[in-house]
């Protein structure tokens, strides 16, 4: 399919055929395409949780009020903050930017310099507030490569942070959830397959300046 056939075809699935199991290959194309969305900085301040478990996954329908598509989905991708983005954090992107790029440490030390600067006078809530920001771009990644590889899904805010996190063990990790991907294939049932894209016309939403 073309991207733009893709995103037609696409819709949040509401329930999922729980005989049809994604295979390792498309997984590993998520975790793929979930590692090189673009961030602020490049800084990845994100985990994602990749959960194949039945009996979590039922769990994690009851901390989203019983929404079947949790139970449903092949596997359920949760993307989650972390929690701290320090000096720390931010050295170590450096190390691998000099790593992998062979960049002098002359040319990357100013910049670094000036994004600890930035980020400890920040905030938390507004650190974290970025962070989420960077979720939703994430979000908006996968669910193209879904469209363009034919895997449903269904982005989710609906569901209990902290009971996720608690589920998850996500503290552990120095982690929050914030945003949650059931992915799978569709059910043959599953109504809303067949309605129509409702979206404003194009020339309601584009705006050109020549």
């Amino acid at each position: 399919m073309s991207n733009i056939k893709a995103l037609q075809w696409r819709y949040a699935t509401k329930k999922f055929d729980p005989e049809k199991i994604l295979s390792i290959e498309k997984i590993n194309i998520l975790k793929e395409a979930f590692n090189l969305t673009a961030t602020s900085y490049g800084l990845q301040p994100l985990k994602m949780v990749v959960v194949r478990n039945k009996e979590l996954q039922e769990q994690l329908k009851t901390a989203s009020w019983e929404q079947q598509q949790l139970n449903t989905a092949s596997h359920v991708l949760v993307i989650c903050i972390e929690k701290k983005v320090d000096k720390n954090f931010i050295e170590k992107y450096f190390k691998r930017v000099k790593h992998i790029r062979e960049t002098p440490d002359d040319i990357l030390d100013p910049f670094k310099r000036s994004l600890v600067e930035s980020f400890e006078s920040k905030a938390e809530e507004e650190v974290h507030a970025w962070a989420i920001n960077q979720a939703y771009l994430t979000l908006g990644t996968l669910l193209t490569v879904c469209a363009t590889e034919e895997i449903d899904a269904c982005p989710m805010e609906g569901f209990k942070p902290d009971k996720y996190d608690e589920l998850l063990k996500l503290s552990d990790h120095n982690l929050r959830s914030v945003l949650v991907l059931p992915v799978g294939y569709r059910a043959e049932d599953d109504m809303f397959s067949e309605f129509k894209k409702v979206r404003r016309p194009l020339d309601d939403v584009i705006i050109e300046v020549n």
